[in-house]
C-alpha cells in the first residue's frame, strides 16, 4: 500500500486526508491518507522515510523547511522558495507548490483585481506573491514582525511590520495567509482598528484557512465578498493527487475536482 500523509503543526483540523482518501476509495488504489503532527520541521525529512511515504502534503509552519530538505524542487516551486507537496521518485523526494494555483483556480471568479494586500508573510504569502507578480498584481505584505519580511526583499513589493504599517491605500483582495483564527477562531490576524481601515477601501477578502474566521466575519459585515480557504484546499489537492498517483492510475483533473469537492462538502 502505498501511504501518503499531511506534516503541520497544528494538523489535527486538516481535511487533506478527506478528499485525498474519496481519491482512493473511489477507484479502488492501494493507498490511504493521514495526519502527522511534526513539530520540529528540521526532523521533516527523517520522519517522511521513517514512515516510508509515496508523498506529502506539508502546511504550516514546514512549507520552507520542505523546501530545503528536497532532493530536487520543480515548477513554480523553485521561484516561491516553500514547498507544500512532496512526491517520492526513487529514493529521491521530489518538492512542488500546488498552493498558487489552488488558490487563483479559486477566486476565478473575482474580477478586476490590481492590488492585493497580504497579511502573514510565511510560506503560502512567498507563493501568492509569486503568483499576484506574475498576473501582474501590485503587490503589498504587512507582518507581525520584520524578520520574516526579510524573506521578500528580493520582490519589488511594499513591505510593512505592525509598528510602520498605515492602511491609507485602496486594496481589492486582501487575503489573511496567517494562522490567525486557525485554532482561536476569534483571534484577528491584525489590530482590528486598522482591519476596518483596510476594509473600508477594499472588495474581497480570502482567509486560507477553511472556516469563516473573525477576518472573515469583519469582512462581511463591511460589505466585502468572502470566501474561506476550502476550495483552495480542494484545487490545491487536485494538483497534488494528479501528482500522488501519476504512476498508479490516469485520472482526470475534472474527475478528481467533482469527488474531492462532493467528499469535502459531506463533512
Amino acid at each position: 500500500m502505498k501511504l501518503f500523509t499531511i506534516f503541520g503543526d497544528p494538523v489535527s483540523h486538516s481535511k487533506s486526508p478527506i478528499i485525498h482518501n474519496s481519491i482512493f476509495l473511489k477507484y479502488n488504489l492501494n493507498a490511504r491518507f493521514n495526519r502527522t503532527l511534526l513539530i520540529d520541521g528540521y526532523k521533516l525529512k527523517e520522519k517522511y522515510h521513517e514512515l516510508n511515504l509515496s508523498g506529502a502534503s506539508v502546511t504550516v509552519p514546514h512549507k520552507e523547511i520542505a523546501f530545503k530538505i528536497c532532493d530536487e524542487v520543480r515548477g513554480s516551486a523553485k521561484e516561491i522558495g516553500a514547498v507544500n507537496c512532496l512526491v517520492s521518485e526513487g529514493d529521491k523526494i521530489i518538492g512542488y507548490n500546488t498552493d498558487i494555483d489552488g488558490f487563483l483556480d479559486s477566486i476565478e471568479d473575482f474580477k478586476n483585481i490590481k492590488k492585493v494586500l497580504i497579511i502573514g508573510a510565511g510560506g503560502t504569502a512567498r507563493a501568492l506573491t509569486v503568483g499576484f507578480l506574475n498576473k501582474n498584481y501590485e503587490v503589498e505584505i504587512v507582518n507581525r514582525s520584520r524578520e520574516r519580511l526579510n524573506n521578500f526583499k528580493n520582490f519589488n513589493i511594499k513591505l510593512y511590520d505592525w509598528s510602520d504599517f498605515q492602511p491609507n491605500n485602496y486594496y481589492d483582495l486582501v487575503v489573511n495567509v496567517s494562522s490567525a483564527g486557525l485554532q482561536n477562531n476569534d483571534d484577528l490576524p491584525i489590530n482590528r482598528e486598522i482591519l476596518i481601515k483596510i476594509f473600508n477601501n477594499a472588495k474581497y477578502a480570502v482567509d486560507v484557512i477553511y472556516k469563516k474566521t473573525a477576518f472573515l466575519k469583519l469582512a462581511e459585515e463591511m460589505g466585502l465578498e468572502i470566501r474561506d480557504g476550502s476550495m483552495m484546499l480542494v484545487y490545491q489537492g487536485v494538483r497534488a493527487n494528479l501528482l500522488f498517483i501519476n504512476d498508479i492510475q490516469k485520472i482526470s483533473r475534472d474527475e478528481i475536482l467533482i469527488e474531492m469537492t462532493r467528499a469535502y462538502n459531506l463533512k
